[in-house]
């Protein structure tokens, strides 16, 4: 007996060092060499994602804004109760070494007939009381067990990195959002001192044609001029309306106006530091909730794997038993039982076979998954870099642009005064120059806008 007692346990050793399950490495799937496509090359691993979001944005009213996003905004809350569900199961899984115990109490009462065998015995029935203790525990032979444990607890992970991914992108939101706002006010501001030249220019037109300097012809268009700008400042008034409703939404209030800044007064970090593309797998929330899910799928295929090979349990039960109630509690009504099975599939009907056919191919579209997530990261990041210098180049044309466009209006009302210039080139002038002032705003905006997506790009905003 005492070998035999020696012999179990060393035989369960060695089969736990044959686990069937396998343990997870990560996939290579980001080539340093690429860079993002960018000039812009990594001085050292310092990144834009590593400073916090309060650091990035200074308005006051916007840190407000965001704050209040975080703590209300719907989808944040529904991602808080993703985690809280995900993390039941982990503390499952973390007990699932454990043995089973469940506790019984019962009285059992049979009618027996006088003429069976019990029945001649008995006064036609018997009442049985029964106080017991059960016991189940199965041995992790091949792994199957801290392969559950792990794909809860990569489950809960996920739903973490998900929390964090959706923070992210709030933020990104928020501010985008807030920025656009100021862009428009400003768009506005400008178009509300345009109508205002333009009615003072409608004026003077009128009196240069009473002094025939002008025709009828100049004055229809520039009463055209003065109607085209109305227009855009209902078209403008119109999106900032649209943009409010947005972000009151995103900051979970009903639809209401938003105060705010003033956009020449924004300032955002000039030096871009990106840091390198493999910093991407731990600052980006989705590229590791991504890696997440991966792990998750790797660990339920070993758990099919392991589901194809016997299974140990042990089991047993103890407790006290007795035909009458007064007796149940002596020595006497003491039992006990213990049984240790092995048990190994043999014809279930390919259920198993299928489960781990459909677990590997899960598998696959969990790297697959992963692996366009991180090129879409790397292709955010490397659209922001981009869209960045582009604005930023496009701004100092516009600012040239704009430039010549008031030399020229300063030029044709100087000819037309002296009665050489036509009105017309008057007008087009000053349309041109109004186009250029409008550009150069959205310009200022889509470098803001650039550099807000390209902080969330790399993966900052979660920390």
């Amino acid at each position: 007996m005492l070998n035999k007692s020696l012999f179990t346990p060393f035989l369960l050793l060695i089969l736990s060092s044959c686990f069937v399950a396998k343990d997870y490495k990560q996939a290579e799937t980001i080539v340093e060499e690429d860079y993002f496509r960018t000039d812009l090359l990594p001085e050292d691993s310092v990144s834009m994602a590593d400073y916090s979001w309060r650091e990035v944005f200074t308005d006051p009213q916007l840190v407000g804004y965001i704050e209040e996003g975080l703590e209300s905004n719907i989808d944040i809350r529904l991602a808080l109760q993703t985690i809280l569900g995900a993390q039941s199961y982990y503390k499952q899984g973390k007990w699932g070494q454990l043995p089973t115990l469940s506790g019984t109490g019962k009285v059992t009462h049979q009618e027996l007939s006088k003429n069976s065998q019990f029945g001649s015995f008995f006064d036609g029935g018997i009442t049985q009381y029964e106080v017991s203790a059960g016991f189940s525990w199965e041995a992790d032979v091949w792994g199957k067990i801290r392969s559950q444990r792990r794909a809860f607890e990569a489950s809960y992970l996920q739903s973490i990195a998900a929390h964090q991914a959706v923070k992210t992108r709030l933020i990104n939101d928020i501010a985008n959002l807030y920025f656009r706002l100021l862009a428009l006010d400003q768009q506005l501001k400008l178009t509300n001192e345009t109508i205002s030249n333009r009615e003072q220019a409608l004026e003077t037109t009128s009196s240069l044609k009473i002094a025939g300097i002008v025709t009828e012809v100049g004055v229809k268009q520039t009463e055209a001029q003065l109607y085209t700008v109305k227009a855009l400042k209902v078209d403008l008034q119109r999106d900032l309306h649209l943009a409010e409703n947005t972000l009151a939404i995103l900051l979970a209030r009903s639809p209401e106006d938003i105060p705010r800044g003033e956009l020449n007064n924004q300032h955002l970090p000039e030096k871009r530091a990106i840091g390198f593309p493999v910093q991407l797998l731990r600052n980006r929330p989705d590229v590791f909730a991504a890696e997440y899910g991966l792990i998750n799928a790797f660990e339920m295929s070993n758990v099919a794997k392991t589901n194809l090979y016997p299974s140990l349990t042990i089991s047993g039960t103890a407790g006290i038993q007795g035909l009458e109630l007064d007796q149940l509690f002596s020595l006497n009504s003491v039992f006990a039982n213990v049984i240790a099975g092995l048990t190994q599939p043999v014809l279930n009907g390919r259920r198993l076979k299928t489960q781990l056919e459909v677990a590997l191919t899960q598998q696959e579209q969990a790297y697959l998954s992963f692996r366009r997530t991180v090129l879409n990261a790397e292709k955010e990041v490397s659209d922001a870099i981009y869209t960045f210098d582009s604005a930023k180049e496009k701004e100092d044309l516009l600012k040239k642009e704009l430039d010549a466009y008031q030399v020229a209006i300063e030029y044709s009302e100087e000819l037309l005064d002296n009665g050489i210039g036509n009105y017309l080139e008057v007008i087009t002038a000053r349309e041109n120059a109004l186009n250029s002032e409008i550009k150069l705003i959205n310009s200022r905006y889509a470098q803001m806008e650039a550099l807000t997506n390209l902080y969330r790009a790399l993966g900052g905003g979660w920390q």
